[in-house]
């Protein structure tokens, strides 16, 4: 284990560095029309971007802002270059999105990082600690855990005994992830989160209500990325696990033995009641609710605020509550409103008879 005596210069944190319209061309792939040297030093929306700002047009919904903004540079999608253009440099792509990722990547400002173990972090005895590994003040690492190249533990968080980190993974401040969870490369654990912790397992006795012990771990695979504030349960008699590369809002919680396939996307304030089963690529609408013990097949699309009691197919979109196929729930909607226009001739019918 460090010793926690020394640390090491700090990495990150610098400024964001101006950038030429050529520079963004050459970073996209893009085509420039204009002028190759106009400086940019910022990223902002159509509507207020400065002439030392650059914009994005992805959709004719914002062709009137694209107009008449005042944005130095624009990254415009090919699909769009007959849009009424402002007096500015544009470089066109064919992927808008992909384009923007790379581009904010270049504006984005290292949070400084200190690498070492700081004189305030307490580590057990035991504790494997990786090259390049950064443990913040307050923060606490219990017996046998294994911290892997590169990873940030963050200022108070707390790593339960024999969990195991892997390399360039990120616990942000007042996170906390319990005792023997398995965390792979490169995962985000965001502030407030709580992983592994025990699931709400109850039995009725003839002595009262008692817990079940929870034995199984909670396994986030490589790429995991954890909101703040969110609940992954470890599994009770199995493992609870969430496949390599799914992302996962703020204030979501998971319940024990829930298994989630890889890729998928998880917005916030979804809840998913226990042993249930997620496929591939699946995504959630905010505030969705989806029963135990049922599975939703991959690529499957639930809406925000849908309440899903039932299996859903692979690849399906459901929506409301309770969750059906989407256009079913659309079609029953209109036949609601259709309704109220038929009741309320007769109502009115109906409230003569009874004046007479």
């Amino acid at each position: 284990m460090s010793d926690g005596s020394s640390r090491s210069t700090v990495v990150g944190g610098g400024g964001r560095k101006p950038i030429t319209a050529a520079d963004v061309a050459a970073q996209t792939g893009g085509r420039l029309v204009g002028d190759p040297a106009v400086v940019i030093r910022g990223v902002a929306p159509l509507d207020r971007a400065a002439p030392d700002e650059l914009g994005f047009l992805s959709h004719r919904r914002y062709a009137e802002w694209f107009a008449t903004t005042r944005a130095g540079v624009v990254i415009v999608g090919e699909s769009l270059a007959n849009a009424t253009a402002p007096a500015c440099t544009l470089v066109f792509v064919e992927k808008p999105a992909d384009a923007m990722l790379g581009v904010l990547a270049m504006f984005r400002r290292e949070e400084p990082r200190v690498t070492g173990v700081h004189p305030r972090a307490v580590l057990a005895d035991d504790v494997v600690v990786g090259d390049g590994v950064s443990v913040e003040a307050g923060a606490v690492v219990a017996d046998g855990v294994v911290l892997g190249d590169r990873c940030w533990i963050g200022a108070n968080a707390t790593i339960g005994a024999g969990t195991r980190i892997g390399a360039d993974a990120r616990v942000h401040p007042n996170a906390s992830v319990h005792a023997w969870c398995e965390i792979g490369d490169r995962v985000v654990i965001h502030s407030g989160a709580s992983i592994g912790r025990e699931g709400f397992g109850y039995v009725p006795t003839e002595r009262g209500i008692a817990r079940i012990p929870h034995i199984g771990r909670c396994v986030l695979e490589h790429d995991v990325d954890i909101g703040a504030n969110s609940c992954i349960d470890r599994g009770s008699v199995d493992d609870t696990i969430i496949g390599a590369g799914t992302k996962i809002d703020n204030l979501v919680h998971v319940a024990h033995n829930v298994r989630i396939g890889r890729m998928c996307l998880i917005a916030s304030g979804v809840g998913i009641a226990g042993s249930t089963r997620i496929g591939d690529g699946v995504q959630f609408g905010g505030q969705a609710g989806i029963n135990g013990h049922i599975t939703i097949g991959s690529r499957a699309t639930i809406a925000g605020q849908a309440g899903v009691f039932g299996d859903v197919p692979a690849g399906e979109t459901w929506s409301g509550y309770p969750a059906r196929p989407h256009r079913e729930q659309l079609r029953a909607a209109a036949a609601l409103v259709r309704l109220g226009r038929l009741i309320r001739p007769l109502e009115r019918l109906l409230s003569r008879e009874d004046a007479s």
